[in-house]
């Protein structure tokens, strides 16, 4: 069974800084992309940052660049996602997910982690 477990989510005040982790469990880490989502609330869920399977290109949402960093370590089976100079508008669950290889859709998804910026 694959399962996707987030942490280090919580609340921070603007322009502070969180680190997320996602640890992987159930599938063979190196053979997959990793990708961060978020979802705040009534909105839909969007792309945050992506990471390649073997050379590590990261990807970023334009609301995100700049700001954001998008790690992994294979040998921890875990993806992290280090957000800096936090915004009220960065408020959202943050998920991450597995998508195999360098396919674009992802097949597996953690619960997430809540994520809440104060001003």
């Amino acid at each position: 069974q694959v399962q996707l477990v987030e942490s280090g989510g919580g609340l921070v005040q603007a322009g502070g800084s969180l680190r997320l982790s996602c640890a992987a469990s159930g599938l063979t880490f190196s053979n997959y992309a990793m990708g961060w989502f978020r979802q705040a609330p009534g909105k839909e869920r969007e792309f945050v940052a992506r990471i390649s399977w073997i050379s590590g290109r990261t990807y970023y949402a334009d609301s995100a660049k700049g700001r954001f960093t998008i790690s992994r370590d294979n040998a921890k089976n875990t993806v992290y996602l280090q957000m800096n100079m936090l915004k009220p508008e960065d408020t959202a669950v943050y998920y991450c997910a597995a998508a195999y290889r360098s396919e674009s859709r992802y097949d597996y998804w953690g619960q997430g982690t809540q994520v809440t910026v104060s001003s």
